[in-house]
């Protein structure tokens, strides 16, 4: 899975330490070969297709069903205020999106204030599929832990629907999150006490480092990674990642489909329609969209309305279109640079900010 890279040791199976940290996975570890998708290639089915409506898919391996089309908390939060941001959701969760993401360290707690604000209003939470992100960086299950009641305090619900470790990106991310007291023993702590349904982890750098996490062999239940037509020939998830994670029953989620910045758009080397549209069609239970303004709202559910996945050969006409461009990372920037990676993580590991880097 991972080109020969050797998996970290954990302690043996007669450990019952081990034993206990995954006992989450147990049962679906034995049932990966028993059924579900097999290829990148199978298509998800989709529902909630009538005339108009935005379909959904399911969630992995689970019976939830997500719409094609998700909302970021990082660029909800820089509407132009509150009273838009709510809008906005609101208009979103009325269209039929109820896949809503976050993170703890999103502008400093904002982003998630300002959600949890927003789907109180009439009881809109029930209505929605909720996740945000563990930001600990490899610090112990205790700050993991405090993150996740801060979390559920701003977005005021008493559960969430996926908790998922925020941006693996470094070579020793694994280690940290799976050593004994780490992040993935606050996910185990959290799905068994009710506090969160489902677990994951997020990451934009590396497909290696995607897969050295799925070698240990824990049963998340969704897998978040940058899936776009620039992806399919530079240091590519798509290729790579996307088939392990539904090998293993997991639900694919797309994110960084306009190139995170929407950089191939401002150059003109395809249009938001193609972009979104070829992103929603890979194998993914649903492609979260940044959105800022109602303008950019609009638009993207415009697409997402009456979705009918991209032909293979379309898809392979816009990766051989792009593939020129894609070649040296330019378009993909959170792949090729530091410039996605956040202040957070990198105090953590140790790097210093991007202003006092030397030129």
């Amino acid at each position: 899975m991972n080109g020969g890279d050797p998996k970290p040791e954990m302690g043996t199976s007669s450990d019952p330490n081990r034993r206990d940290f995954l006992a989450v996975s147990t049962a679906v570890s034995a049932g990966l070969a028993a059924g579900g998708m097999s290829l990148a290639q199978e298509r998800p089915v989709l529902t909630n297709t009538r005339p108009g409506q935005i379909p959904r898919k399911r969630f992995g391996r689970h019976d939830d069903q997500v719409s094609v089309i998700g909302i970021g908390g990082y660029a909800l939060a820089l509407a132009a205020s509150y009273e838009e941001a709510e809008r906005m959701v609101h208009e979103a969760i009325d269209a039929g999106v109820n896949f809503f993401d976050n993170a703890w360290e999103y502008h400093d707690g904002r982003a998630e204030e300002w959600m949890g604000r927003a789907l109180a209003v009439g009881g809109r939470r029930e209505r929605v599929f909720l996740m945000t992100k563990v930001c600990s960086h490899g610090r112990d299950k205790r700050v993991a832990r405090r993150q996740l009641e801060e979390s559920l305090r701003r977005l005021r619900t008493d559960h969430l629907d996926l908790w998922q470790i925020h941006e693996v990106i470094y070579e020793n991310d694994h280690d940290r999150h799976f050593e004994y007291g780490g992040a993935v023993e606050a996910l185990t702590e959290a799905k068994n006490e009710g506090k969160t349904r489902y677990v994951g982890f997020t990451g934009h750098k590396s497909p290696h480092i995607h897969l050295r996490m799925l070698d240990y062999g824990y049963a998340f239940d969704a897998v978040q990674m940058p899936l776009n037509c620039f992806d399919a020939t530079y240091r590519s998830f798509e290729r790579q990642v996307l088939p392990e994670v539904i090998r293993q029953r997991m639900a694919p989620l797309g994110m960084k489909s306009l190139g995170g910045g929407a950089e191939p758009i401002v150059q003109g080397a395809l249009r938001v329609d193609e972009a979104l549209r070829y992103a929603m069609s890979l194998p993914v239970a649903t492609t979260i969209s940044g959105i800022d303004s109602p303008q950019v709202l609009r638009q993207n559910l415009g697409i997402a309305r009456d979705f009918r996945p991209m032909s293979a050969q379309e898809m392979q006409t816009l990766r051989n279109r792009c593939a020129e461009l894609a070649g040296d990372g330019h378009l993909e920037m959170y792949k090729s640079t530091t410039k996605y990676d956040g202040a957070l993580g990198r105090e953590q590991h140790g790097y210093p900010s991007p202003e006092d880097m030397p030129l």
